[in-house]
């Protein structure tokens, strides 16, 4: 049977880490957009469809 998650459970230091990320992670997602229109590479592309999906999975807590 699966465990419920419960973010106040979590390490102090985790809590942390992961508000630091929540923090930058729509700038990141910025700059990367900008640079991936300048320059699209196929790597670009991805890495900014991996941040795009981290920053939604943030915002509405599923991390």
């Amino acid at each position: 049977m699966r465990r419920k998650y419960n973010p106040y459970a979590l390490p102090p230091w985790l809590k942390k880490s992961r508000d630091v990320l929540h923090q930058f992670a729509i700038p990141f997602c910025i700059f990367q957009g900008i640079r991936t229109i300048l320059f699209p590479t196929a790597f670009d592309v991805l890495f900014l469809i991996a941040l795009v999906l981290i920053t939604v999975a943030l915002k509405i807590e599923l991390l």
